[in-house]
């Protein structure tokens, strides 16, 4: 029960940070339509976080504007008045326009207005990135740094890594981030990759279909896992210390009489003796200790043991105030560049979209389930990046739609007809929400699978 109480707890610690990540993002994009709208004295009739078909959960009027919140998570708007937006309300287009309506204004003033939410969110992750750089710096840990090599997949080991390689190199450019590897194999294609085998240096081909491979495994399986020793960070309230005592920074040995010399080999001996009491050997400086625990049902010490950057030699980069706002910028501009990269590969068919799609679940799955405020603020400007991106594509219902028609107004004087816009609104309509709900299905799949 109580490890069941604690995937609870992880799973919400996860939902909390999605939300308050997800808030932040929908609150200041919609302000950058809001902002604009209302510099150019246009009324804006409502402001929601979320959608609110049929009700709201919260909801105050100030002013000419009714802010609130709506009950669907999959986004949020603002109600511009003279415009068909997600509210899809008909009736005031069928007035006569009013000099306080969207519609009335200028077409760069429209513009503007439409394209100002993509705006804030591209200067969110610039300024996020930035803060990231100057308050933690930048920590990484160059692959040839994990001293005890690697753990292959079956995938990896048919491209021929063998249990205890080292990632030396891509294509003969030293991989100065083992976290990249996988991100480069799938968005740089490349063609080599270099390992040292013992005393030697060992180049493997690496086969075309890989990217398409890694990109519909990576959320199950890791191409490769860096042997770490089983070293203690910390006891858990959840272990259960029958005799003797284990002490922060013990290196597990044994379980019973089976031997364990790397992580992955104590998740695996663990399950083996899972709800049973066992014998567990361990190294405590020049001594060797023994202590009696119980491994619960579902294969648990309670113990919390040394990830790669407590157990290996990692690179720290500070920045000053003025150095941060050049690597903000690069940090924000190589994430949409890696986006971008991954979407035309979808469309390449490099890589299958069964395999990339996912929904707010597949999003909140990625935040961690203990809380982090630097991967917290990392992803909320990746997201911030992904959200100004999807926004500003060409299509009907999203703000790159609506700029699309007003450029080709701006262009050939011609202003596309309300009827037009209202059905190119459905149409928009109809293709992102079957996206969504279509992602929803992909995720929920995946779980049950």
């Amino acid at each position: 029960m109580y490890i069941l109480a604690m995937d609870f707890v992880a799973v919400g610690v996860k939902t909390a940070q999605f939300i308050l990540s997800f808030s932040i993002l929908v609150v200041l994009h919609e302000l950058g339509h809001f902002i604009p709208a209302r510099l150019f004295k246009t009324r804006v009739e409502k402001f929601y976080l979320f959608f609110n078909p049929g009700f709201s959960l919260w909801k105050k009027k100030i002013g000419e504007t009714e802010y609130g919140i709506g009950w669907i998570p999959f986004g949020g708007y603002v109600k511009i008045a003279g415009m068909i937006d997600e509210s899809m309300d008909k009736e005031q287009m069928k007035l006569p326009p009013e000099n306080w309506e969207l519609r009335s204004k200028p077409a760069y003033q429209r513009l503007i207005v439409m394209l100002g939410g993509v705006i804030v969110n591209v200067i969110l992750a610039i300024i996020i990135f930035i803060g990231l750089s100057f308050y933690w710096g930048e920590d990484t840990l160059p692959a040839k740094n994990v001293i005890y090599g690697v753990h292959p997949s079956a995938m990896a080991s048919k491209m021929g890594i063998q249990e205890g390689d080292i990632i030396v190199s891509l294509d003969k450019k030293e991989l100065e981030n083992f976290d990249a590897l996988e991100g480069k194999l799938i968005l740089t294609n490349p063609t080599t990759l270099e390992v040292k085998r013992g005393d030697s240096l060992i180049s493997l081909t690496i086969p075309a279909t890989l990217s398409t491979e890694l990109a519909k495994y990576k959320k199950t399986t890791p191409f490769v896992t860096p042997r770490l020793p089983v070293v203690v960070d910390s006891v858990g309230k959840s272990a259960v210390i029958l005799q003797g005592a284990i002490n922060k920074e013990d290196t597990l040995l044994k379980i019973n009489n089976t031997s364990i010399q790397y992580q992955y080999e104590f998740i695996e001996v663990k399950k083996k003796f899972a709800d049973s009491i066992v014998i567990v050997t361990a190294k405590r400086g020049n001594d060797t200790v023994h202590f009696k625990t119980l491994i619960s049902s579902t294969g648990q010490l309670g113990l919390f043991v040394k990830l790669p950057y407590a157990l290996f030699t990692t690179v720290h980069k500070n920045f000053s105030f003025m150095e941060s706002i050049p690597e903000g910028v690069h940090r924000c501009f190589t994430t949409l560049d890696n986006y971008i990269t991954g979407i035309k590969q979808i469309f390449t068919g490099k890589v299958n979209p069964n395999d990339s799609l996912g929904s707010l679940i597949s999003i909140g799955n990625t935040f961690p389930s203990i809380w982090d405020w630097e991967k917290f603020w990392t992803l909320t400007a990746i997201f911030s990046i992904i959200l100004a991106f999807m926004n500003v594509l060409p299509i009907p219902a999203l703000d790159g739609g609506h700029a699309l028609f007003i450029l080709v107004e701006m262009i050939t004087g011609r202003k596309p007809s309300d009827k037009f816009m209202e059905y190119a609104q459905v149409v928009g309509m109809i293709l992102m929400f079957g996206l969504m709900f279509y992602a929803l299905g992909l995720d929920f799949w995946r779980l049950f699978k």
